[in-house]
C-alpha cells in the first residue's frame, strides 16, 4: 500500500499542479487531501477546478468549512477573496466532503484533530510564540479511540512524524501552498517552513509497518509570491517567495 498525502493548498494552484506532476512522475496512483483547500489571496477558482476532476479522497479543513458555515460579511481576510471566486457547484462540492474518514480500512484522516478543526495536533505554541514539538501526553489522548495504524492530520503547514507508544503513526505532511503565516490563536506566533518549496508526504507499508518520505517540490513560487502582494497580502508574499514571514 503506497499512497501520497497532501494538506493545506490555500488556493496555489501552481504548487498543487507542481506536487501532482511530482506524484505522478513517481508511479502513484492514490492521493489523500488533508484540506485547507482554497482559503487565502491567491486563486481558489483554478485551485478548486483542480481538485474536483482530481481521482483523490478528500477531508474538510476549518478554512474550508469556513466558507460554508458563515455569510460572506463574516469571513476573515483568507475566506473572503476566495469565495468571491467559487460558485455555487464548488460549494456544493465542498459540502459533500467529510470533516473526517478512513482511507482503506487502515488509515484515519483529519485536518486538525478528530474533534476540532482549529487545534494543532502535533505542535504546542508556547506563550512567548514559539511553536515547538508537542509533547506525547498531549499528543497521545487526542488519538484515543481511533484503531488504525496510520493517522494523518495537517493544520500547522508543519511536516512532522511522531510514532505513538502503541505503535501508531501520526503524520502531517506539510503545507502544499502556504510556507508560513501568522497567528494569534493561543498565543501570536508564526510559522516558517524555511524554504519556499511546495510539501506533501508519501506513505508506504511495507513489512507491517508505515514509513513516511517528506518531499519538498520546486514551483514558480516567484508568480504565487507576486499574486499575493498584488492582492494586499504581503506577508503571505515573503512566505511564498523565500519560506519565512519575515
Amino acid at each position: 500500500m503506497r499512497f501520497a498525502a497532501i494538506a493545506d493548498v490555500h488556493g496555489n494552484y501552481l504548487a498543487l499542479e507542481a506536487v501532482l506532476a511530482d506524484i505522478r512522475a513517481l508511479g502513484i496512483a492514490d492521493i489523500v487531501n488533508l484540506g485547507d483547500m482554497l482559503s487565502g489571496p491567491l486563486d481558489a477558482r483554478r485551485t478548486i477546478e483542480i481538485l474536483m476532476p482530481l481521482d483523490a479522497v478528500h477531508v474538510l479543513g476549518n478554512h474550508d468549512r469556513y466558507l460554508l458555515d458563515r455569510p460572506p460579511e463574516k469571513m476573515g481576510s483568507w475566506d473572503r477573496p476566495a469565495y468571491e471566486q467559487l460558485d455555487a457547484a464548488h460549494l456544493d462540492w465542498l459540502r459533500a466532503q467529510p470533516m473526517t474518514r478512513v482511507f482503506r480500512e487502515q488509515v484515519f484522516l483529519c485536518h486538525a484533530t478528530p474533534d476540532n478543526d482549529e487545534v494543532y495536533w502535533l505542535d504546542s505554541v508556547h506563550p512567548d510564540g514559539t511553536v515547538a514539538l508537542s509533547a506525547l501526553d498531549h499528543i497521545e489522548p487526542l488519538a484515543q479511540g481511533i484503531t488504525q495504524s496510520l493517522i494523518l492530520c495537517a493544520h500547522t503547514h508543519l511536516a512532522r512524524a511522531v510514532r505513538l507508544r502503541d505503535g501508531r503513526l501520526i503524520v502531517n505532511p506539510g503545507s502544499v501552498g502556504s510556507p508560513g503565516f501568522r497567528d494569534k490563536h493561543p498565543y501570536l506566533h508564526v510559522v516558517e517552513a524555511g524554504t519556499p518549496h511546495a510539501r506533501y508526504a508519501i506513505l508506504e507499508r511495507v513489512d507491517a509497518a508505515w514509513q513516511v518520505t517528506f518531499r519538498h517540490v520546486g514551483y514558480d513560487h516567484e508568480a504565487m509570491a507576486a499574486l499575493a502582494r498584488r492582492n494586499g497580502q504581503l506577508e503571505l508574499a515573503n512566505a511564498l517567495a523565500t519560506g519565512w514571514i519575515k
